[in-house]
């Protein structure tokens, strides 16, 4: 029991003694009898200490209330946000996969057309030099049929002024006594663009000076062969700069 309560009980006790005492005393009251005095009981009162009382504690802060609503919706859009951003991160990565996708397509796009190119040129040339080779060859066949051609009208033509020469020594030519069958003496006559003849060597020797001597005149007497003027330079140099001519007592061979 607390201190409080136990001194308040005493007060108490000792309010209701009295009374009782002084309720008994009236009761038996009697005018002028002897007296009979009650002396009351007196109660030891202790003071009780009274313990400090406690200071009141200061009242808990009072949480706000809780916007339940407003909690909710602020949750929504951050749930919203980190959709969206999540969203826009996928959006960004696919954007940038087909970007790098596109860059790869175009960088395989420029590797064959370069490598297209490469073959198209390498074709290319390959056809020109398949070309050039067949046009060497054929400018080759041409040119030797040219030859050929030009040989044979070459060949025609000089041979038309070997009878001319041949003819023309014949013609000066005195066949010494002492020529027999079987004699040969081979001259080599120089000429001139002009037809004239500037030089005469005995190549090979009949065996017979008076035979070799008379061809060497035979020549001499010629002096000059008129018509090789009228002939084609290159003709002239490849085949009548110098003329070998063989005299034997039966005929005369160029």
């Amino acid at each position: 029991m607390r201190p409080v309560q136990s001194y308040a009980i005493a007060v108490v006790a000792s309010v209701a003694l009295h009374v009782v005492v002084v309720g008994a005393l009236l009761a038996n009251w009697q005018p002028d009898t002897a007296r009979i005095m009650v002396q009351p009981q007196f109660i030891e009162a202790k003071l009780v200490e009274l313990a400090p009382k406690a200071k009141p504690k200061p009242p808990a802060p009072q949480k706000p209330k809780v916007d339940v609503a407003k909690k909710q919706n602020d949750e929504k859009k951050r749930l919203e946000k980190l959709a969206a951003d999540k969203k826009a991160q996928e959006k960004k990565r696919l954007q940038q996969e087909q970007l790098k996708k596109a860059e790869q397509a175009k960088k395989e796009k420029q590797r064959l057309e370069d490598q297209r190119k490469a073959e198209e040129k390498k074709r290319q040339e390959k056809a020109a030099a398949e070309r050039e080779r067949i046009e060497a060859e054929f400018a080759k066949a041409l040119e030797k049929e040219r030859s050929e051609v030009t040989a044979k009208n070459d060949e025609r033509v000089a041979n038309s002024y070997r009878q001319l020469i041949q003819q023309r020594l014949s013609e000066n030519w005195s066949r010494p006594p002492s020529a027999r069958l079987g004699m040969e003496t081979l001259i080599r006559i120089r000429l001139v663009p002009t037809g004239r003849i500037v030089g005469v060597t005995v190549l090979k020797s009949s065996g017979d000076i008076a035979f070799d001597r008379s061809v060497e005149q035979a020549a001499l007497k010629v002096e000059q062969f008129v018509e090789i003027q009228g002939m084609d330079p290159g003709l002239f140099e490849r085949k009548f700069r110098q003329v070998d001519v063989a005299f034997s007592p039966e005929d005369l061979r160029l």
